[in-house]
């Protein structure tokens, strides 16, 4: 008999499903809306029984779609979106979760940074930020010390589909060193870390940890009843999605690198051990002996999702073709040896300092959207590079896994490999994320004894492009422009607020303040 392996991805938004074949194919893909609500400004919340709701529907249906008997799906993984925070009660009853979008703790993440985010990088290699899983826990304890009180344990997000497969409560290594609550390279809690972080007296909420490929637990009878796995099942702890994505694409061995251009930028590398100095925005690991850097923002292919909205939808539509493939022919359409081309910043909803904000320049009378569209998908890779500048710096990195949205593309594929000098490898599989977790039950389930071998076997390469040494060149010019006009624009957006700028009277003809 056929076994599979079967994969959650629980993102923001829905949770997926997927089985995957001994080969790595995919048999079958199903996914649920996991609903959202905002009870407040900045404010992003779900219920996390909702959460497990949602990952057993979606696993019901995928199963179904397959059309596999259940006790041929040999072990089950989940990945999850990393930071957030999602609280069960003493009994292991929901009771509040906090999403990674969630920005209610700014405030107090930009006041822990500057009082402790030197301290904090030096312990556990990240720096404070809103929906970081321990700055939440300190905002609760501070604003609402009655919803702290009721808490029985603080987990992640991947964490709750665990317990609703198993009635385990814990964590895995990857994601709790992603939200910075370990110490590393120890990879172990630490008083004087969490003191810093101001939670020293709720380390009685913290989950238990194991690595990611580890059985933590069964699928429970209830769990078999909703979702339609076999009980009995293998379950592994799990992984932090980010780092799935980069597993489900291939990436697993050190020296490589992974780029994942969807919603989010995310860029990783994968080393033997942690930098001397702490420089990227996270560390996690793979295992107990990897480390994965990661510089990420929500500053990638989503801007292209925003311009299909607002400027192409209705001209597809009434042409009978995706704006995708619109987009692509536009782009395809520009000069790409242009020599005054468009800028395009990709920051419409993050950037790189506070008041950040996406736009393009230099825009003139004889541009074209075609000329917009591929300035969007130059700066968006350019972005990426970026985040290798500070991952990176010397340059070392010569090729790279790409997933996401940007992958899709044949042409923004190949600004991503000659923007950043590097072989880009297309995964040949949509679903990364899901595919990386369930890698990690295939280890769990004996099928493979390692990371780089469960990627040997599952993970194949679609294409593979290399750089365009002149369209390097051109490409080298075009960022160091790029660069020119952040540097520039950055010095906008540190003005006052809107409000004590001077605007234009359209009634009176004149220039007025407020």
């Amino acid at each position: 008999m056929t076994e599979y392996l079967l994969g959650l991805d629980a993102g923001n938004t829905m949770v997926k499903a997927a089985l995957f074949a001994p080969d790595g194919s995919t048999v079958a893909v199903a996914s649920c809306n996991s609903a959202t609500r905002q009870p407040a400004a900045h404010c992003v919340e779900r219920c996390p029984g909702g959460l497990w709701q949602a990952a057993a529907g979606a696993i019901r249906d995928c199963i179904e779609k397959a059309g596999v008997t259940p006790g041929a799906i040999r072990a089950v993984g989940a990945a999850g979106h990393g930071n957030g925070l999602y609280l069960l009660d003493r009994a292991g009853a929901p009771l509040l979760g906090i999403q990674s979008m969630d920005s209610r703790a700014e405030s107090l993440a930009t006041e822990m940074a500057a009082q402790f985010g030197e301290r904090i990088a030096a312990a556990a290699h990240t720096r404070p930020w809103p929906a970081m899983t321990p700055v939440l826990l300190a905002w609760l304890a501070r604003e609402t010390p009655e919803i702290v009180e009721d808490a029985g344990h603080a987990l992640l997000c991947k964490d709750v589909v665990v317990q609703g497969l198993t009635g385990r409560i814990g964590s895995d290594m990857s994601d709790l060193a992603g939200c910075g609550l370990l110490a590393l390279p120890g990879l172990d809690y630490d008083d004087d870390l969490l003191d810093l972080y101001g939670i020293g007296g709720l380390r009685r909420l913290l989950p238990e940890r194991a690595e990611s490929q580890e059985v933590v637990g069964r699928v429970t009878a209830a769990a078999s009843a909703a979702s339609g796995l076999a009980e009995g099942t293998p379950v592994v702890a799990g992984l932090f999605d980010v780092l799935a994505s980069a597993l489900g694409a291939g990436t697993a061995r050190v020296g490589e690198a992974s780029i994942v251009a969807g919603s989010w930028s995310i860029n990783q590398t994968f080393a033997r051990r942690l930098p001397a100095v702490p420089r990227a925005l996270l560390a996690t690991v793979l295992g107990r002996d990897v480390w994965v850097s990661c510089e990420a923002s929500p500053t990638s292919a989503a801007n292209l999702e925003w311009f299909v909205q607002n400027f192409i939808a209705s001209e597809a539509d009434a042409k009978g073709t995706t704006p995708y493939a619109l987009c692509n022919k536009l782009a395809a359409a520009a000069d790409p040896a242009a020599e005054e081309p468009p800028v395009f910043h990709p920051y419409l909803y993050a950037g790189p300092v506070p008041g950040a904000r996406g736009g393009f320049n230099a825009l003139g009378s004889w541009h074209s959207r075609a000329d917009m569209v591929r300035a969007l998908f130059e700066g968006v890779a350019f972005n990426h590079r970026a985040h290798f500048a500070v991952l990176d710096p010397e340059r070392s990195i010569t090729e790279a896994t790409l997933s996401g949205g940007a992958a899709k593309s044949p042409l923004w594929a190949q600004i991503f490999a000659d923007s950043l000098n590097m072989k880009i490898r297309i995964a040949d599989c949509e679903e990364t994320g899901a595919r990386g977790a369930a890698m990690a039950a295939g280890i769990g389930a004996g099928l493979f004894s390692s990371y780089p071998e469960a990627a040997s076997a599952l993970a194949a390469t679609r294409t593979e492009l290399a750089p365009y040494p002149i369209a390097t060149a051109r490409l080298d010019t075009r960022y160091a422009r790029w660069l020119a006009y952040l540097e520039a624009l950055k010095a906008a957006w540190a003005q006052p607020p809107q409000a004590d700028l001077l605007h234009f009277d359209a009634e009176n003809r004149k220039l007025r303040k407020g």
